[in-house]
């Protein structure tokens, strides 16, 4: 574990590692409200140049992205600066990614909708919490769970319905009422 780094000019530096842009800017738009100098990376050599030439505080991966992992970044990140802190934001949250993230070197590990709030709060735990309260400690719903196996079939069959309700083993009709629904809240 990583204890939040003490800057020379108090601003934390922080970079946001996503695939999806809207997100990233606001999040850094939200960061930068928070007076913090806020970073953005989508691809792996962005990421490690920005970590580079900026020495970050924190970085926050998003878990899955196209053709790279936020866990095969971790131990990358770890070897430019071992002090930095590693948080992995994700949609597709699960107790294994989870345990794998923190395996492999992250600090603690968020599930979306992560606010910059939420975010600079779990920062600010990290020097004083202890190893053992990084696991997650509320437990999703079923209905959670199972939208966001779904979802990951759904992704990995390229959005092909008819071949993810194969997989699933359920009839494709009832995938697509499942589909049309909102993802429970937690």
């Amino acid at each position: 574990m990583s204890p939040p780094k003490q800057t020379t000019t108090d601003r934390l530096v922080i970079v946001v590692v996503d695939d999806d842009q809207i997100f990233r800017n606001r999040l850094c738009r939200a960061f930068r409200d928070r007076d913090c100098e806020a970073h953005e990376a989508a691809t792996k050599d962005q990421t490690l140049q920005l970590v580079r030439a900026t020495s970050p505080d924190l970085v926050l991966l998003d878990l899955k992205m196209p053709a790279l992992s936020g866990l095969d970044l971790i131990q990358d990140i770890k070897k430019v600066d071992s002090t930095i802190a590693v948080i992995v934001l994700t949609g597709y949250g699960s107790i294994p990614t989870a345990t794998q993230a923190l395996k492999l070197g992250a600090d603690h590990y968020l599930a979306k909708p992560a606010d910059a709030e939420q975010i600079l709060g779990t920062y600010a735990q990290l020097g004083k919490d202890s190893v053992e309260t990084h696991a997650p400690t509320t437990v999703p719903s079923l209905a959670r769970v199972e939208w966001e196996h779904i979802q990951r079939v759904l992704s990995d069959c390229d959005g092909n319905i008819s071949q993810a309700a194969k997989l699933l083993g359920i009839h494709r009709r009832s995938l697509q009422r499942k589909l049309s629904k909102y993802p429970p809240v937690h």
